[in-house]
């Protein structure tokens, strides 16, 4: 894995899933509060990250952490933008979905363009659309960390890329733990 290239600065870390069935609310709300079920243990890990603070200086926050959903109605979105619930049914779950979402809204090309901002990058998504990002080259080598099927190591490891086996619905209590440690190791 990299190092940050300015180790002083505050450490940028950019969290990216997919939506999930499960609506939270029946309005507008924030995509961070709208989705649930899969959803909630990458929102849990966001929240550990945004709310640690430095180990030598409780005062510092560890890291500034954003999130980024991948919609099946509105494409890749940061994680506070509004959106409104659209019908379960049409939430993608197979590798044809998520190919028509990326046909029509390109979230492979937003997520390279967003993702060069940030010192480390954590991807918490299915199988086909792990498969996607690798094929596409949409994310940096060197800063990533990916929780996702065993079938992508070789390949993460090849791209300079912390490879962690998907546990849990998302990524599960482990995988949680070696993340935040592995921010911390370049925040501190």
């Amino acid at each position: 894995m990299m190092a940050k290239p300015y180790p002083d600065a505050p450490t940028l870390v950019l969290v990216i899933t997919n939506d999930s069935a499960v609506f939270l609310k029946t309005g507008v709300a924030s995509a961070f509060e709208m989705f649930g079920g899969r959803c909630t243990e990458v929102k849990k890990l966001v929240a550990r990250l945004d709310t640690a603070s430095r180990t030598h200086d409780v005062k510092k926050k560890l890291c500034e952490v954003s999130f980024g959903i991948i919609t099946s109605k509105y494409g890749y979105i940061p994680a506070d933008y509004t959106v409104m619930p659209y019908p379960a049914e049409e939430v993608m779950d197979s590798p044809e979905d998520y190919e028509a979402v990326q046909r029509k809204k390109d979230f492979l090309g937003k997520i390279d363009y967003t993702c060069k901002l940030f010192d480390r990058i954590v991807v918490c998504v299915p199988k086909h659309i792990m498969k996607m990002i690798l094929d596409s080259n949409a994310l940096p080598n060197g800063r990533v960390i990916t929780v996702t099927s065993p079938d992508f190591k070789e390949e993460c490891e090849k791209r300079d890329w912390l490879f962690l086996e998907r546990r849990g619905a998302r990524v599960g209590d482990a995988n949680a733990d070696i993340i935040f440690e592995e921010i911390r190791k370049i925040s501190e």
